[in-house]
């Protein structure tokens, strides 16, 4: 009986479990097509995902801020946000600012983001970095760097180079 009532808790346990407690983490995205990113974080921001940044998140994955919900977002002491002018290759081959999708892109961000980026002088060809302490002003801090503070570290070490799967299936890097 006990083991029934057990089972019958885990189930309702699991089963209760919606959309709003998955989590999306980022870390490694140097970004690429803007177009790609606000579909993908469109999808995201329908989904109720919680989004981590844990790492570096650059260029057009920084759309992410605008795309998702403040409450949404929590960063840990290693994330990073870059950010940079919109571009496109120019006839010779060699990058050429998109001032029209510069401009979309700036306007994306929330108010908070774009007075950092302005105090900066602007989206530039030159990278921005934001991380920190200034970045942990603006968002939230995650759980996650709580709990690696109480984890103690496993007498045999983990297996380097190798992918980790999320229990919903996502490869974690």
């Amino acid at each position: 009986m006990k083991f029934l009532t057990g089972l019958l808790a885990a189930v309702l346990l699991i089963g209760g479990m919606g959309a709003s407690h998955a989590v999306v983490r980022i870390a490694d995205d140097r970004g690429g097509r803007i177009g790609t990113y606000v579909d993908k974080y469109q999808d995201l921001r329908q989904s109720g995902e919680t989004v981590i940044i844990d790492g570096l998140c650059a260029s057009a994955c920084t759309i992410v801020l605008g795309a998702i919900p403040h409450d949404r977002i929590c960063v840990t002491s290693s994330a990073t946000l870059g950010f940079h002018a919109a571009w496109d290759f120019g006839a010779n081959g060699r990058a050429v600012t998109n001032a029209e999708a510069t401009q979309m892109l700036y306007a994306m961000y929330p108010s908070q983001v774009k007075r950092w980026i302005s105090q900066r002088g602007g989206l530039t060809p030159h990278m921005l970095f934001l991380k920190g302490r200034q970045l942990q002003a603006m968002y939230k801090p995650c759980y996650l760097d709580a709990q690696a503070s109480t984890i103690k570290p496993s007498r045999r070490p983990l297996p380097q180079g190798e992918q980790v799967e999320s229990a919903r299936g996502q490869l974690l890097h």
